[in-house]
């Protein structure tokens, strides 16, 4: 057993569900590492598993990605070694605290170009950007996609990464600071969904056309937009719920343009290690190439995880957020 800090929830609800307070890690189960924090990062899924919108067992800790170094090996752990800098981005549950034990097969080495708090903030969202642009739909050089929340965690990636690829990037954002953030990191154009019609400055945008792809991360405001963006037989990606999940889909609102839908998770393109390397090491050349720089806007202590939470869903948070164990 290790003595650690770490946050815990007993109940679902609101940011103050969550205590940080003394837990007693075990040692590593066999196959498993201990990794010591250095930087962890805060995404949109864990206000949803915090909040009762994703099913959790409780009571449990909270947070799905960090950086830092190997502490400990679990008996038959083969690829990795004591004092090796590493990340993960796809739990287990219990990132938010001081170490964590997590399955070897879900951990990668960091190269030496990209530091802890850069690691930390990019495994999650970094990844989540390359099966978006590169296996859900597959981007090519010359079309014209639309990301909603152009300016959030994984909307700064998407920009720059579709930009790096030759697209035309249309991004959406709730304010002129959030826009131009938007349009630095390679977004063409920039919707402010409160003020325009989206659709109608899309398909003015694609000369009538609409896009082949519509990444939306917000849910339930923006589904029966994001299916006017689209072009006939396009893709759309609905891979959050900002806003609240999008409910009972009528299969006939496909039928205007024949259109596609899915609801993918970062955990079905990452199921076996070599999917997982694939798509880190991906995320790792266009990050130490300087095609995609990682903004991390935010920085909380561990004791201030109350606070990150209620900035992450008041929607005042740019980029990308990390806990400071």
């Amino acid at each position: 057993m290790t003595m650690i800090k770490a946050v815990r929830i007993y109940e679902t609800g609101g940011p103050g569900v969550m205590k940080v307070e003394d837990y007693d890690l075990p040692n590593p189960a066999p196959g498993e590492v201990r990794i010591r924090h250095a930087a962890i990062g805060l995404n949109f899924i864990d206000t949803y598993q915090r909040s009762g919108l994703y099913p959790v067992n409780l009571p449990c800790g909270l947070g799905l990605e960090a950086a830092g170094i190997v502490e400990e090996l679990g008996s038959g752990v083969m690829n990795l070694k004591p004092g090796d800098r590493v990340a993960y981005g796809t739990g287990p549950q219990g990132a938010y605290a001081e170490a964590h034990n997590v399955h070897s097969s879900r951990v990668v080495k960091l190269p030496d170009a990209i530091d802890d708090k850069t690691a930390a903030a990019m495994m999650l969202k970094g990844m989540t950007a390359q099966y978006l642009l590169r296996q859900t739909y597959r981007v090519k050089s010359g079309e014209t996609i639309l990301i909603h929340a152009a300016a959030g965690g994984v909307g700064l990636i998407v920009c720059q990464w579709a930009k790096h690829l030759g697209a035309t990037v249309i991004g959406t954002a709730g304010s002129e600071e959030k826009a131009a953030l938007a349009k630095a990191h390679g977004a063409d154009h920039v919707i402010l969904y409160r003020n325009e019609d989206v659709a109608a400055r899309v398909k003015e945008i694609t000369e009538g056309a609409g896009v082949p792809v519509v990444y939306d991360a917000v849910g339930k405001d923006t589904w029966e937009t994001s299916l006017k963006c689209l072009a006939a037989r396009g893709y759309m990606v609905s891979y959050g719920n900002a806003s609240g999940p999008v409910g009972k889909v009528d299969l006939l609102s496909l039928m205007p343009g024949s259109f596609y839908v899915t609801r993918p998770t970062l955990f079905h393109y990452t199921m076996t290690p070599e999917e997982l390397l694939n798509t880190a090491s991906d995320l790792f050349d266009v990050v130490s190439s300087g095609a995609v720089k990682i903004e991390v806007n935010q920085t909380y202590a561990l004791d201030d995880v109350v606070n990150a939470h209620k900035d992450l869903e008041g929607r005042k948070t740019t980029g990308s957020s990390v806990l400071i164990p």
